[in-house]
Formats: C-alpha cells, structure tokens, sequence
C-alpha cells in the first residue's frame, strides 16, 4: 500500500504512529499539511515525506486518507479532483457525506467514510467505517489496515448510521470523561482528597471497562453481578431509576444524533 495523508493533524499522526508501530514503513508515508507547526511536529517523530501541496509522492499513491478539518475539506479538495482517479479515498472527517465528497471530486466513487474516535490517540479507538459499492475487497482492506492501527473497527450497512455512531462512539469519549469528573467530584464531596478521589474514579472506570471486555458477559449481566440486593448499589442504581436517567441519557444521544446530521447536511452545501 502506498498512502498519502492529506492533514497532518493529531488524529493523521496518531494514524501514522499505529502504523509505523505495526512494522509499515513510514518513509512510504505522503503527507501534504499546510500547517509549519504540524510539519515540525510530524517530522521530528517520523521520517515521513511532507509537502505543502499535492505532488509526485501524493500522486504515486494508491490509497488517500482526508484528514484535515471538516469545515476545510472542500477548499482542500480542490486541487485534488483530477489527481484522485484510481485511488481509495478515505476520509475520517465527521459529518461530510460521501455525496459531497464525491460531487466534490469530479464524481469519484472509490470512497470510504469513516468515524473514529479520540483514544485513537493512545491506540485504544474504535472506528465504524462505512463504504461505497464500488469499493472492493481488497480496497476495504486497505481501509481496514490504515484504521485497525489505532484500535477496532466495525463496518456498517448504510452511511446514515455514522449519524448515531457519532452520538455513541464519536461523542462517547465525551460522556465517560464527565462521569469521571461526577464520580470523582462526589467522592470528594464524601469527604475523600482530590487526588485519591480522582485516582479512585479513573481506575473504577478502566477497570469496569476491561472486565466488561474480558468477561463475555453482557453489561447487564455484569451490573446484576455486582448488586446485592438491600446493598449500597442498589441504592444507588435506585436512585438512578427514580431519575430516569436512562431515558434522559437516551435523549442527550438522540439529541447528538440529530446534531451530526445537521451539521452534515450543512458541510455539504455548495
């Protein structure tokens, strides 16, 4: 595979870091990044090719990765739409359809879209992919390799459904930072020292979340386990359904949802 990056940011380096970890050959890597500091950055940890506009390396490439800003892919696309013709596109900005994306490449149609998330970062992400039919297998592979770097992956059936992935998985990260903060924050409100609140919170969390992956079973299953009846969980789980705070949180998620396609719909105006 010879693949070009186009964006040079943290999700693009967190990529070429999963990669460069897996044995590819960053020397193979083409990255055009407009940004001098994100040069710098790129450059002083990888032994990439960095250019400020498309050229030979960019053009020699079999697969493209779309990593620059949302809000910056069209002007961005603009020189490419004659450049990308036999080349899996792959494009990991959240919201822009694979219709804009395609109107906006002269009609190109070997395009992959794709969610990841932000512990991609540490390579621990998980990413749901979603592609054209005219991609094919080995294509999909491609795509599979480049994003497996930096955790899953999952494919979908329909591009409507990165939507809802955005509010789970893409926002996600989001919401279990928040619940770090309350489950930290009440521990101190019980009279525990910030730091050892803190401490105890995060490891609560990435340890529930190793045993609900370890384990085999299902999460409910695993919160029975853990709820002895008349127990200081059961309290509190009571207290969380007197609340409603399944239906509140199912609404923030709808409510996230909602969100990405506005704001898809809006990116890809012309």
């Amino acid at each position: 595979m010879k693949l070009a990056f186009l964006g040079g940011g943290n999700m693009a380096a967190a990529l070429i870091g999963g990669l460069v970890a897996k044995g590819f050959d960053a020397r193979a890597i083409a990255v055009i990044e407009v940004s001098p500091a994100a040069r710098e950055r790129l450059a002083a940890r990888y032994p990439v090719r960095i250019a400020t506009a498309p050229d030979a390396a960019m053009q020699g490439c079999d697969t493209l990765l779309l990593a620059v800003k949302p809000q910056d892919m069209r002007p961005a696309l603009a020189s490419l739409a004659t450049g990308v013709r036999g080349k899996l596109v792959v494009s990991i900005a959240a919201g822009i359809t694979l219709e804009a994306l395609s109107r906006w490449l002269g009609g190109h149609r070997k395009l992959v879209r794709c969610m990841p998330n932000t512990p991609a970062l540490v390579g621990a992400g998980i990413t749901a992919l979603y592609a054209l039919p005219e991609v094919d297998r080995d294509e999909k592979e491609r795509a599979e390799t480049v994003l497996r770097a930096v955790g899953e992956i999952v494919w979908l059936p329909e591009e409507r459904l990165l939507d809802p992935v955005t509010a789970v998985s893409g926002s996600g990260p989001a919401y279990v930072f928040w619940f770090i903060e309350q489950l930290a924050d009440s521990a101190v409100r019980l009279g525990i020292a910030r730091d050892t609140a803190l401490k105890l919170a995060l490891h609560t969390v990435l340890g529930a979340a190793k045993l609900a992956a370890a384990s085999g079973k299902a999460p409910a299953e695993l919160r029975k386990d853990v709820t002895s009846q008349g127990g200081t969980t059961e309290a509190a789980l009571k207290v969380f359904d007197e609340e409603q705070l399944a239906e509140r949180f199912a609404r923030a998620l709808e409510s996230a949802a909602q969100r990405s396609r506005e704001l898809g719909a809006a990116l890809g105006k012309d």
